[in-house]
């Protein structure tokens, strides 16, 4: 008799009070259909430094349900550290990455798992054919950063991909093996490697509450992952440089010889100010992008703990 599997389903939840039961309310009713009944299943909340009453809805529910358990940040530490902890302290067969709000549809795991099951595949991931009911500008955007770093970057990030994806252990634990303290978890998906099949899915609204997510918030998050998956911003700047020096080369020689055959003077300082002013800002452009890399460099140097846990209701805590 094969043995029973288990289904870890790692949420990430800051300030979601509004959504954290509807979520547990919609994982019950999909594992109760007759595909999912054949597993055992889990929930995993991580708050992360959440402000409003989402650790003691998650309390509640753990009260509840022996299903459920939950780990506390001491302060918030972002998504990316959630998602590593969840990843992290998750001890399912197969694990499930999933948002609070519902805008990944429950009901997909159905599939996730048929397909990972039947079809041999490691790694079920989704993505959005369509951003509706998005702002135009944040889709506009996010389709040039998709475009952008799948470009600059040997790593393929999935236009439109979702966090929510369905993982085998042996996957997970790969991703575990990359430690670094700047994660970008869609490009670090991508590089482990794996049989990945993706589902396409019309965007889904949140089921209640707000989204977390400013637009200055994901400019920050691009440029992470941008700087993670790509040394090109370094290889531009040093083009930049040496096409400078090439086009001042010209013109000085252009003005030589224009001041000796013609005998006209060189152009007064308006021009002059504005070859300096450009030739300086690609300078503070050039500084800015090895800056950053140094930033990031620094950060990894002083080896800071991913995430820290201020309280948990797992009982085995040394894993």
């Amino acid at each position: 008799m094969d043995e029973i599997k288990t289904v870890s389903i790692v949420v990430p939840c800051y300030n979601e009070q509004e959504t954290v039961e509807l979520f547990f309310n919609e994982i019950k009713k999909v594992f109760s259909g007759e595909i999912l009944k054949e597993l055992r299943y889990n929930i995993l909340y991580i708050n992360d430094g959440s402000t409003d009453q989402t650790l003691n809805i998650m309390k509640k529910l753990k009260s509840e349900s022996d299903i459920v358990n939950y780990i506390s940040f001491s302060r918030n530490f972002g998504k990316e550290a959630a998602i590593y902890a969840g990843l992290e302290k998750a001890e399912g067969d197969y694990i499930a990455l999933m948002d609070a709000d519902l805008q990944d549809p429950p009901g997909m795991l159905e599939d996730m798992y048929l397909a990972i099951k039947n079809e041999g595949y490691d790694c079920v991931a989704t993505k959005r054919f369509s951003r509706k009911g998005e702002p135009l500008i944040r889709s506009y955007f996010a389709g040039i950063f998709y475009r952008l770093i799948n470009l600059i970057s040997k790593t393929e990030v999935v236009n439109g991909a979702r966090d929510f994806r369905l993982m085998t252990k042996q996957m997970v634990d790969s991703i575990l093996s990359l430690r670094e303290y700047n994660r970008f978890s869609k490009g670090l998906f991508g590089w482990v490697g794996y049989d990945v099949k993706w589902l396409a899915y019309e965007n889904v609204e949140r089921a209640a509450g707000q989204t977390k997510w400013s637009f200055w918030g994901l400019f920050i998050y691009a440029l992470d992952g941008i700087l993670a998956f790509s040394v090109v911003p370094l290889a531009l700047s040093s083009f930049l440089g040496v096409f400078i020096s090439f086009v001042s080369v010209l013109v000085i020689i252009a003005i030589g010889l224009r001041t000796i055959f013609l005998g006209d003077p060189v152009s007064g300082w308006p021009s002059m100010a504005s070859l300096v002013s450009f030739i300086g800002g690609l300078q503070l452009l050039s500084l800015g992008i090895i800056g950053q890399y140094l930033a990031k460099i620094y950060m990894e140097t002083k080896n800071r703990p991913i995430y820290i846990i201020k309280e948990t209701s797992l009982k085995n805590m040394d894993k």
